[in-house]
């Protein structure tokens, strides 16, 4: 008996989202409403994703050209699965006479990410944040690899190491 009960209440349920699907398609024909899907590859050029959106980490620069990384590699150690790679070098600072780092490479596995968040939480300078780009979609594995810090980039003076 509980079979033809389980095929009614499946066909019932059935017709329910149908009729919900019909009356919101009909509805939006009938009165030529804007539908709410954004159609992705046509619009890629005005698509303006959300400030929650997680896309990728990058390294934040400003118009001089300077990040606030320290090379420190507390985001390194945190991320739990090697999504982000410092490399540094030590110099020695002519004003105190000791060995300073400074930033080679911010190298930065996307193709790894889980979108966690946990290096942007702990950068003690604020460096990384959010980017808002989501086109990676690539045939190479290579293409998602990418160094975070621009060329002839700089650390911003006063940031403390």
């Amino acid at each position: 008996m509980s079979y033809f009960s389980d095929i009614i209440q499946g066909t019932k349920s059935l017709l329910t989202g149908m009729r919900i699907t019909g009356n919101y398609f009909f509805k939006n024909f009938l009165t030529r409403k804007d539908v709410i899907t954004q159609q992705y590859p046509d619009n890629k050029d005005t698509l303006k994703m959300f400030d929650r959106f997680r896309g990728e980490v990058t390294l934040a620069h400003n118009e001089n050209n300077e990040h606030r990384c320290d090379a420190c590699t507390t985001c390194e150690k945190t991320c739990p699965n090697g999504s982000l790679e410092v490399i540094w070098d030590k110099y020695k600072d002519p004003e105190t006479g000791r060995n300073k780092r400074v930033l080679v490479k911010h190298i930065y596995h996307l193709e790894m990410c889980t979108m966690c968040g946990l290096c942007i939480e702990v950068c003690p300078t604020n460096a990384l944040e959010w980017g808002q780009d989501f086109h990676h979609a690539s045939y190479d594995r290579g293409q998602l690899t990418k160094v975070l810090n621009k060329p002839g980039s700089k650390v911003v003076a006063g940031l403390k190491g």
